[in-house]
């Protein structure tokens, strides 16, 4: 058993030495644990303490292309270098290695595909409430798309398992974090979380450059992912207004005609309903052929894993 654990940086040259320190060397159940640092285009000499620090692997952007990428980059070359387990942590220490353990038990097990860390952000002192409100509030929307149970969706300390970093395929530039959640409930993975305490703040987030920005970044992701996964019911909400502003027009044109027994003279409700009843209807079958698109791309989905899978095996056949 395998374990590769990736660290994404960015700039963390003076972090870095203390995360690494923190990490364990033995989990019971996992014979090779190795160090996977993605540089993602650092200025600063990243890459040359980790060298130093003994980190076994090393992958570098040529510029910084971001966190999502950074990541997807980091499943693509532990999935080469033979894990069996991926963990993710930040590169700031924000998360103590003495729960990868923990993380990585439910793994080993087979009980779960994906292990996300509960940082508990009630007890975090330096988050404001209304941050901590914003949290639990993104966590609720994040469960209600993807039909999981995760009480922590921006938590980044994550372990997964060799098939579920196959089947995951990042779709959004800003962040991993919601993306493979909700990738992993409407794949029907398992997904478990262990509550965890996080370290205080060792710098500014560079992920999230202000309140406003994080929330329209993360709204954006949600709504986006949701549309491409559930079209037919995206549209069919979008259609619905419509359709339904068009039959009340229609039905105040009846009621009038009806009780005056006759031509009411309320042709524009005419005209209006059915305009809007027929902007209602296209929506719709725009989401129908949505709809047939999504069924397409679940097959190459499933093929796109299936080849993966299958180059992972030849290049170790070949290898040995």
């Amino acid at each position: 058993m395998k374990l590769i654990i990736q660290i994404p940086c960015y700039n963390e040259a003076e972090t870095l030495p203390e995360t690494v320190a923190d990490l364990p060397t033995h989990i019971y159940g996992v014979d090779v644990i190795e160090l996977l640092v993605i540089d993602d285009g650092s200025e600063d000499e990243t890459s040359h303490v980790a060298q130093q620090l003994g980190v076994h692997h090393i992958v570098r952007h040529p510029r910084n292309l971001g966190l999502a990428k950074a990541f997807q980059t980091g499943l693509e070359s532990a999935l080469r270098l033979g894990a069996d387990i991926i963990v993710n942590t930040d590169a700031d220490h924000q998360y103590p290695g003495e729960y990868i353990p923990d993380l990585v038990a439910p793994v080993i097990e087979q009980k779960a595909d994906i292990v996300i860390a509960n940082r508990q952000i009630d007890s975090i002192d330096h988050f404001s409430p209304t941050k901590k409100f914003l949290q639990r509030l993104g966590s609720w929307t994040v469960r209600t798309v993807s039909n999981t149970d995760v009480p922590d969706a921006v938590s980044g300390f994550r372990a997964y398992s060799r098939d579920a970093a196959l089947r995951l395929n990042i779709l959004t530039n800003f962040s991993y974090t919601l993306d493979t959640i909700i990738q992993a409930g409407k794949m029907g993975l398992t997904i478990l979380n262990i509550p965890v305490h996080t370290n205080g703040p060792t710098r500014p987030s560079r992920l999230q450059t202000s309140m406003w920005h994080f929330i329209k970044a993360q709204a954006s992701t949600i709504i986006r992912l949701y549309a491409f996964y559930e079209p037919l019911r995206t549209f069919s909400y979008l259609a619905a207004p419509f359709i339904l502003s068009g039959l009340v027009t229609w039905l105040r044109f009846l009621y009038f005609y009806v009780s005056q027994d006759g031509y009411s003279g309320l042709i524009q409700s005419i005209t209006i309903g059915t305009g809007l009843l027929l902007v209602g209807v296209l929506i719709f079958l725009f989401g129908v052929q949505a709809d047939v698109s999504n069924k397409h791309r679940q097959l190459t989905q499933e093929t796109l894993y299936r080849l993966k899978k299958l180059e992972l095996q030849q290049a170790k056949e070949s290898s040995n």
